[in-house]
């Protein structure tokens, strides 16, 4: 079969022959239609994330949307290595295949399920996200910020903030507020610190790094002895660092509560739970993405394009 094959980690794998897999006990044959370059994706190609194995050669991909042998369409994940979903065929477990409601198309459905997934369990899971609170989304930029804000607006918060670098793309969005990340640093932290004297209740984060950094000087620089401050920050991504500074003032001055979001700090339970709910509120129109489709042959020219707001989904 043809597939996208990763024959060296941190390099983008190419379209070439792969053996098919076969399919194992409690497990099905899916014949693939459409499959996500979600940055996890990229992390777990090139060894980086805590998920990846490192042994290659590989077949790249996470999930996708594919046929049942009985004819079903139906959204799937968790391929069992080195196949992955990047390709004609892959085996799935018959417990990850799910099946899609009318209204969403297999492209969309590709593009929307990881992100959306993060975006959502972020918020209404690991942040508890109440009706009336305040949101600070830092990396709304990409697709998965993107959704966040519409999670956010959906789950009832009364004020939401927008950080990233591409302005353009933020405003379109329904934001209270916007902090522009491309500015000088004096000009962020100022803008941070503004957005903390009004409280932040919530920060889901897919950037860690500096802007993080910021964020948390500017919570403890709006300390004040009469009154405690509560937020909740959800590590969700590491675009802008792996790792951050966190003075032992900051922990003393704010109620801070580290959480993070992902797998293995969310049950999978709780994720195939929340999966067909996100499908069906995107086919009611509920939640939207911009999708940049691919046809898999071009793996390897499209692998490095950085994400502008659109999520590239490979067509097979």
């Amino acid at each position: 079969m043809k597939a996208a094959v990763v024959e060296v980690l941190g390099q983008a794998p190419r379209y070439q022959e792969f053996e098919e897999p076969i399919v194992s006990d409690n497990e099905v044959l899916i014949k693939v239609r459409a499959a996500g370059l979600h940055p996890i994706v990229k992390a777990i190609a090139s060894g980086a994330h805590y998920s990846a194995t490192g042994l290659v050669p590989m077949v790249a991909g996470l999930d996708g949307v594919g046929i049942r042998p009985d004819g079903a369409r139906v959204y799937f994940g968790s391929p069992r290595k080195p196949w992955g979903t990047m390709a004609q065929w892959c085996a799935a477990p018959a417990s990850m295949c799910l099946p899609l409601p009318d209204g969403i198309s297999d492209i969309e459905a590709a593009a929307i399920a990881n992100p959306g997934m993060s975006a959502w369990l972020s918020l209404k899971e690991r942040a508890e996200l109440k009706p009336g609170e305040t949101v600070l989304i830092l990396g709304a930029t990409g697709v998965a910020g993107q959704l966040a804000i519409q999670a956010a607006r959906h789950l009832g918060a009364k004020r939401v903030i927008a950080a990233g670098r591409n302005v353009d793309v933020i405003a379109k969005e329904n934001v209270d507020a916007i902090v522009a990340l491309g500015e000088p640093e004096d000009a962020v932290r100022e803008a941070l610190i503004a957005e903390a004297k009004s409280g932040i209740d919530v920060v889901i984060d897919y950037l860690w790094g500096r802007p993080t950094e910021l964020l948390l000087e500017a919570l403890a620089k709006t300390f004040k002895p009469s009154s405690t401050k509560s937020t909740r920050l959800v590590e969700v991504g590491e675009s802008a660092g792996k790792t951050i500074t966190l003075p032992g003032a900051v922990l003393r001055s704010v109620d801070l509560k580290l959480l993070g979001s992902g797998f293995g700090s969310v049950p999978l339970d709780t994720i195939l739970t929340a999966i067909p709910r996100l499908f069906e509120m995107a086919a009611a129109g509920k939640f939207h993405v911009d999708v940049e489709p691919v046809p898999l042959a071009d793996v390897e020219a499209a692998w490095s394009r950085v994400e502008k707001g659109r999520r590239i989904v490979f067509s097979i």
